[in-house]
């Protein structure tokens, strides 16, 4: 019988362990740093620019002039009617999915597409959008539109995060349900969702925050670039944020790049806000279901 080769056996020496935390810690230091970096630099350039005035002021020909009201309107727009679509029909079919759909082969393709979906860059749906939406049902270029291939374009991400959800709630929870003589639906909507809330209000939000970043499909929808009024309805022609700061980096006047860097720093208020508030409703549905 061998004896076991010491070296083999040997434990990892702590110099090795120190180098290993040591790399992981710099993977994690080193973005965070240029991700300060930048937004210190943009801030920077922002500071003369960022003001009441242009948060509530229209477009202009003058970079003096130029506010950001309509893309933080159009915004605002685009978020609620893309939630409207999404969070419900993406909901529903991760119940389906998860809860009816079973284990088998369909269940299995149907997972891989999603995933699939979730990768597709974001200018392929609004290639889908313009033909779909615009063209073949007459939308025209609209909010109501827009709203519609974000929701398509959120809807892969949603549904998986919602089956994630659903996932982390324990199988005995929902055959204890049944066990007492209650229904699937009625164990799903008194166990199994509230238990999963938490998970899937942070997917949705996190998943209409891409939705407001986005600006190529919604260029290829047409929405307008130059806007001096606000939209008043699903049919109203818009604009939005990212539209709005691309418009202003494409401009050869100094002065509008100030204006972009502003915006800029407006969307990235707008995206922690959508971040802090997934935070908040996780915390406070995990408290609710803990107490």
């Amino acid at each position: 019988m061998s004896t076991p080769d010491p070296a083999r056996t040997r434990p990892p020496s702590r110099l090795a362990e120190q180098l290993v935390r040591a790399l992981c810690l710099t993977a994690v230091i080193l973005p965070v740093l240029l991700l300060v970096g930048l937004i210190v630099d943009v801030t920077g350039q922002a500071s003369e620019r960022l003001s009441w005035d242009f948060i509530t002021s229209f477009p202009s020909r003058h970079p003096d002039e130029a506010g950001i009201l309509p893309g933080i309107v159009g915004s605002f727009w685009l978020i609620a009617m893309t939630g409207t679509v999404a969070l419900p029909v993406g909901v529903g079919a991760a119940i389906y999915l998860e809860e009816y759909g079973g284990r088998g082969r369909l269940a299995n393709l149907i997972e891989v597409n999603l995933a699939n979906l979730a990768g597709v860059p974001s200018i392929i749906y609004g290639l889908l959008g313009l033909e779909l939406f615009v063209r073949a049902l007459g939308m025209g270029r609209s909010l109501a539109a827009g709203a519609l291939a974000m929701a398509l374009l959120v809807l892969p991400i949603v549904i998986m995060s919602s089956r994630e959800a659903l996932r982390t709630v324990p199988r005995t929870l929902r055959e204890a349900g049944m066990a007492l003589g209650a229904t699937r639906w009625q164990v799903i909507r008194q166990v199994v969702l509230p238990m999963a809330m938490p998970g899937i209000l942070t997917g949705a939000i996190l998943a209409i925050a891409r939705a407001i970043g986005e600006a190529a499909p919604l260029i290829i929808l047409g929405a307008i670039t130059y806007v001096g009024f606000l939209p008043d309805g699903p049919g109203s022609p818009f604009t939005v944020l990212p539209i709005q700061i691309f418009n202003w980096v494409s401009r050869p006047q100094p002065g509008f790049v100030v204006d972009a860097a502003a915006g800029i720093v407006v969307l990235l208020v707008t995206l922690l806000v959508l971040s802090g508030a997934a935070i908040y409703l996780r915390h406070r549905f995990e408290r609710l279901r803990e107490g």
